[in-house]
């Protein structure tokens, strides 16, 4: 139920987003609010599994000790660093020889923007669905659904009440 509420949660976001925020943005009342929220969803999709793959990580390291399977472990593991690797590899200065990226990839980047984007969520996700799939690690990972619900449901709270509190703004 309460993956459910996030999703729920996080489809309600990206519709008000797609279609509501940028017109709301360039209103007259509320100008702030909107562009605030509108700035915060669109980094968020560009960066925000950056917290997620290090936040797997930590849990990896310090929650899921005790039952961690071998090979499942060493295999998140190394596609979180990998992918956060990929991540801060273009963002070191052209003076650091060691891991600059082929020009290649800087071309490739050029014509698909979306490319690294998409490949980084599409990892966290393979790693989130490899984990949730063994009842034990999802127990883990996702605890027994109080903390789960009460995060999920906060989300959803969050999201209305930015909905309504700007929507009386455009007033």
């Amino acid at each position: 139920m309460g993956l459910m509420t996030i999703f729920v949660a996080v489809l309600f976001n990206t519709v008000l987003g797609m279609f509501l925020l940028p017109r709301l943005a360039m209103a007259q009342h509320g100008r702030n609010l909107f562009r605030g929220w509108y700035w915060f969803d669109q980094k968020f999709a560009m960066y925000g599994w950056v917290p997620l793959a290090i936040g797997l990580l930590a849990w990896d390291y310090f929650i899921w000790k005790e039952a961690r399977p071998k090979v499942k472990g060493w295999f998140t593991r190394k596609l979180l660093t990998f992918s956060l690797a990929a991540g801060v590899a273009p963002m070191l200065p052209w003076w650091i020889p060691a891991g600059q990226p082929p020009s290649q990839f800087f071309d490739m980047i050029g014509r698909h923007p979306g490319v690294p984007v998409m490949l980084a969520w599409g990892v966290v996700l393979f790693v989130i669905i490899i984990l949730c799939i063994d009842p034990e690690s999802r127990d883990y990972l996702l605890g027994h659904g109080r903390t789960l619900s009460l995060v999920s449901t906060a989300m959803l709270l969050l999201v209305l009440t930015m909905t309504v509190v700007g929507w009386s703004l455009t007033y």
